[in-house]
């Protein structure tokens, strides 16, 4: 793979914008092409400006790219991403990796044969790692986080679990070793005609409790969490970057001010190009951390529907 990476985005909504920006902003890097089949005017809006070109066929989109992003919508993540790990390009798919368990293993599994790197957008590792929380040496006991938005025609191919509430689940998974053991649930189906507010409880094969509270139907903004740890708790505003330690350990008081945190979105990607050339062992997120989450988030699911 040459010095330059041309990387392309499948998507041209609001997160392919993102990610397309990106690219075009990164060192070695250009933005040579941007896929969107339902919207090629838009494709050509995000591209050009940037010095890309737009494409309607995937087929010649593949042609003209190194690595791909895949940002269309998440009930369509799996065919992006297959096409581009059997045209042999790394890719980088924004969350949930896909909305099976089956076509998440099919991307492992791709990814695997051909020896590729397979990133997942769960940026909310990018706070954690720089507030320090992955350094505490103890499992947690509870888990209480809330993550609440306000109506949005975004993101509707899905339910709020693979939403929003999937960005927690991955965070709980990333802080303890432990296992889901049980899943309880309850929920709402509003504007969407799909669970748009869930409140799941997952218990874990250690005693570790964590629970979960979603909504895209809020009058405003909430992002929070509570963690409770053997020797003390640490509480979370994710909106105003701020935190509350009583465990003993010492976290990074100013990590909002950290570059890594200023851009989740920058640092995820750079992760992702980083593992790509070699430079780094892995990416931020990896294939197998993103089914795992989405393993979880089905299970909610499946206990909303149960509980219904």
């Amino acid at each position: 793979m040459g010095e330059i990476l041309r990387a392309g985005v499948i998507g041209a909504g609001v997160f392919g914008g993102h990610h397309a920006r990106k690219y075009a902003a990164a060192p070695d890097v250009v933005l040579s092409a941007v896929l969107d089949t339902h919207h090629p005017d838009r494709a050509a809006a995000l591209a050009v400006p940037l010095g890309g070109r737009a494409f309607h066929r995937l087929d010649e989109f593949l042609q003209t790219v190194d690595v791909v992003t895949v940002a269309s919508p998440a009930s369509v993540h799996v065919e992006g991403a297959l096409a581009a790990l059997k045209a042999g390009k790394p890719v980088y798919v924004e969350k949930p990796i896909a909305i099976s368990l089956a076509d998440a293993e099919a991307i492992m599994a791709e990814a695997a044969r051909r020896n590729l790197v397979v990133a997942c957008g769960h940026q909310e590792r990018v706070v954690f790692q720089a507030m320090g929380l992955f350094d505490i040496p103890e499992q947690p006991l509870r888990l209480e986080s809330v993550r609440h938005g306000t109506p949005s025609e975004r993101s509707l191919d899905v339910s709020v679990v693979l939403d929003l509430m999937i960005h927690d689940l991955d965070l709980a998974l990333s802080l303890s070793t432990a296992e889901p053991l049980a899943v309880e649930a309850e929920g709402t189906v509003d504007f969407s005609g799909g669970w748009d507010q869930a409140r799941a409880e997952v218990t874990f094969d250690d005693g570790f409790t964590a629970i979960f509270d979603s909504s895209r139907m809020a009058p405003e903004r909430k992002r929070s969490m509570k963690l409770v740890y053997p020797s003390g708790e640490v509480e979370i505003d994710f909106i105003s970057r701020a935190f509350r330690n009583t465990t003993g350990f010492p976290l990074n008081a100013d990590y909002a001010d950290t570059p890594a945190v200023q851009d989740t979105l920058a640092t995820s990607v750079a992760g992702f190009l980083a593992a790509v050339r070699g430079q780094a062992p892995r990416p931020i997120v990896t294939a197998r951390e993103a089914t795992r989450a989405l393993d979880l988030a089905l299970g909610v699911e499946r206990a909303l529907e149960d509980r219904s």
